[in-house]
């Protein structure tokens, strides 16, 4: 995989009811230079009788690489669940396995900005020299990325980075504007869009996990997004395509795996072209 910045096909755009080669299959034949994983979708590939050489040999047949891997959540609780710390450790190896540099963690919970940036700090030094990417998202504990910001540079960790997502942005209601935060403390980007109204606050988190709309179909102004990143100077280690949607996963994973692929090809032949060129 020699992309400098691979358009990828987030994990939940093809949903978790789909095979580890379907999934692979979908994504390439669509146009995709890398696949998103999170640690459950790894687990599932094990599930179906898969070794992680069966899993690289899959990625290895249909030329494909996997460039983003997730996700780390519940890392400010003081008292982590065997579940969340056995998670933390797959992501870990997923890493390893696939020569990502880069982990994508949320939290819900909300706790003070020291507090988080503490415990984000103790997950950096847990991770080594693997890159923790803190995702804003407006129903969290992070929720924009003024805080983001605040406890990336308070926890005072090199590896401790930041992951934007167009859907979170615009649901955030931020401004097409980094406001002095520097390109280089983003890691990543997701690509999206969104309907014209929003679901109500108290169910947010729904609309985030079931009603996402491919790059440029929508109202989110993907290409301000995409824009105010480029200006900035970002240069994102995957673009992701996370287009979280019942509606598209309905279709089958080959009509999912090209719609969203043609609208993230759109917008960024509109506004970034020569992330396509590599």
């Amino acid at each position: 995989m020699s992309a400098k910045h691979p358009i990828t096909i987030s994990s939940w755009t093809l949903g978790d009811q789909i095979s580890f080669e379907e999934r692979v299959k979908a994504a390439k034949e669509a146009g995709y230079e890398g696949i998103g994983l999170r640690a459950e979708t790894y687990v599932d590939a094990l599930a179906e009788g898969l070794h992680d050489q069966d899993i690289l040999a899959i990625l290895e047949k249909y030329q494909i690489a996997c460039t983003e891997v997730e996700y780390i959540t519940m890392w400010a609780e003081e008292n982590r669940s065997y579940e969340q710390m056995y998670k933390e450790q797959i992501c870990f190896h997923m890493c390893d396995l696939f020569h990502v540099t880069h982990i994508n963690c949320g939290l819900m919970e909300n706790y003070s900005v020291e507090h988080t940036a503490q415990k984000l700090k103790e997950l950096c030094q847990r991770a080594g020299e693997r890159i923790i990417g803190v995702e804003p998202m407006p129903y969290s504990g992070i929720p924009d990325l003024k805080k983001a910001w605040a406890v990336v540079t308070m926890c005072g960790c090199d590896n401790a980075k930041i992951i934007l997502d167009t859907w979170h942005w615009v649901r955030a209601n931020q401004p097409f504007d980094l406001c002095g935060v520097p390109g280089d403390a983003i890691v990543s980007i997701q690509i999206n869009d969104v309907h014209d109204r929003a679901y109500a606050p108290s169910v947010l988190r729904d609309e985030s996990m079931h009603d996402r709309l491919a790059p440029g179909t929508g109202f989110g102004d993907t290409a301000g997004f995409i824009k105010m990143v480029k200006d900035a100077g970002v240069l994102p280690k995957a673009v992701g395509v996370e287009v979280i949607s019942d509606f598209y996963i309905a279709k089958g994973a080959k009509a999912a795996a090209e719609e969203t692929y043609a609208g993230a090809v759109s917008v960024l032949k509109e506004v970034w072209p020569e992330l396509l060129d590599n």
